[in-house]
């Protein structure tokens, strides 16, 4: 055994990436003298074992295209033979998570709206700003049980672009077990660095089986699906959970829901501060985010607010009046992904970026169309393109005869010629800046299972209910 100068320190510090064709790991230099690869190894902790009886050291290893800092936690000696044993991980939160420091910017999943095109689009105007502080975006809702049947149209959902850090997953399930297998799925793949679960969605066709913004009311249900879930995950990516307040305002569930998830593990709660009941309409509470954060102190567990934040000023306004750990973004945004760039500005501390005139918008939406055609070809991609027009030109003068031809484009070269008639020279106002986006369904009763609200604690459903509670719901 080496304990000499070429014996490696018990803080000793290694840089190593995973080449995520050859699943190779090259750890560097491990002493002075020598290097070490591991050959074919998943991305997760390892376990090194010296073959001549030396200590044994566990590194972490994490694919990407820019190599991670790998820290050494007990004495090991270089030797010319190692052999690599997958162990159980240590639990780590990443870099991207909240530490109490800078507020952390999320981009909310929205069915039809976050795929891979407009994440990267978000992501690149924040990463113009400050490239350290990029935030993190969710892909659209996917169902487990789809995602675990491998689902077709599921997996392409989940894909990812190859520069894209973190990988940030939402799950929807309402059975533990399920969600458990696509939470392994994604770990041991290598195909997620965050997991977020659904518990805030209010459609009707996820509430009436029971799933989404309704399923916090069965607490040993949510109990059973958060702690599933971080357990499969298994501290190789952190879990995190999305509420809203509860059912209605006889039925809230957030400040318990909050206190469990904390309990089993989340890494975060993230809070829409309004009922499944509103759905979108009236205005959010944000007192009820600074109630949970102050709830779940004595756990030490982040919390996220979300609701009504259209501009940067609303973000940091929500963050001075709560006091939570980030924001969620999610009309907000909606013709407007320039506003990330204005976020990462105001929590860095940096100039915030002045708002595009039309002409900028135009640009902005050709991109998007761009990037919609690269992902899914042009002809979906002009599909796609439709709904976010009239988003990005809320509040123009755009006439009613453009607008509408505008909204059948059928190609990027035909994007181009209508794009070409609109009066470029219009900037926006304050009121158009603030202006509400997207979906603004006003109140109303929420659909439920048949005697959902009889019991919190029994479930009914059956397994049969179960299954097809989770059937064809990927994306909202």
């Amino acid at each position: 055994m080496d304990t000499g100068e070429n014996a490696v320190p018990q803080t000793a510090e290694l840089v190593a990436s995973v080449d995520r064709r050859s699943r190779d790991a090259d750890l560097g230099k491990l002493s002075g003298r020598d290097e070490a690869i591991l050959k074919g190894c998943d991305v997760g902790h390892y376990l090194i074992e010296l073959s001549s009886g030396g200590h044994a050291t566990r590194v972490a290893l994490r694919a990407g295209s820019r190599p991670v800092t790998l820290r050494i936690l007990d004495t090991a000696n270089y030797v010319d033979n190692v052999d690599v044993t997958s162990v159980p991980p240590m639990r780590t939160h990443g870099t991207f998570l909240p530490d109490g420091g800078r507020p952390v910017v999320v981009l909310a999943p929205m069915a039809g709206v976050t795929n891979r095109a407009f994440r990267r689009l978000c992501r690149e105007f924040a990463a113009a700003v400050d490239p350290a502080h990029p935030g993190i975006y969710v892909t659209e809702m996917i169902t487990s049980r789809a995602l675990v049947e491998r689902d077709a149209e599921t997996m392409g959902m989940i894909a990812c672009e190859p520069d894209e850090q973190p990988r940030s997953i939402q799950l929807y399930g309402v059975d533990a077990g399920i969600i458990a297998k696509a939470v392994r799925l994604l770990v041991d793949e290598d195909r997620a660095d965050h997991i977020d679960l659904n518990f805030g969605c209010p459609v009707a066709k996820v509430t009436r089986k029971g799933g989404g913004s309704a399923l916090p009311w069965k607490r040993l249900l949510f109990r059973d699906i958060v702690r599933e879930a971080v357990r499969a995950a298994d501290g190789r990516v952190p879990v995190t959970v999305k509420l809203r307040l509860g059912i209605d305002d006889d039925h809230l569930t957030y400040l318990d829901a909050g206190r469990t998830a904390a309990q089993e593990g989340a890494a975060w709660v993230a809070l829409h501060a309004r009922t499944g009941a509103q759905m979108y309409g009236g205005a959010a509470d944000w007192s009820s985010i600074a109630r949970l954060k102050e709830a779940l102190g004595e756990f030490g567990t982040p919390v996220l607010g979300n609701g009504d934040i259209w501009t940067a000023a609303d973000a940091r306004r929500m963050v001075d009046q709560t006091g939570c750990d980030g924001v969620v973004v999610g009309r907000g945004c909606l013709g407007r992904p320039w506003l990330f760039g204005q976020l990462a500005a105001e929590f860095g501390g940096l100039p915030t970026p002045a708002e595009l005139d039309l002409a900028g918008v135009a640009d902005v939406l050709r991109l998007h169309a761009q990037l919609l055609a690269d992902a899914f070809g042009e002809y979906k991609g002009s599909r796609e393109i439709r709904k976010h027009i009239a988003w990005y030109l809320k509040g123009f003068r755009v006439g009613g005869d453009l607008r509408h031809r505008l909204g059948m484009v059928e190609s990027l070269g035909q994007l181009d010629d209508l794009l070409s008639e609109l009066e470029l020279d219009q900037r926006p106002t304050l009121e158009i800046i603030s202006m509400p986006r997207g979906r603004t369904t006003a109140g109303r009763r929420m659909s439920l299972p048949a005697g959902w609200l009889d019991s919190r604690d029994d479930v009914g459903l059956s397994a049969e209910l179960l299954a097809l509670a989770e059937v064809g719901v990927s994306g909202g």
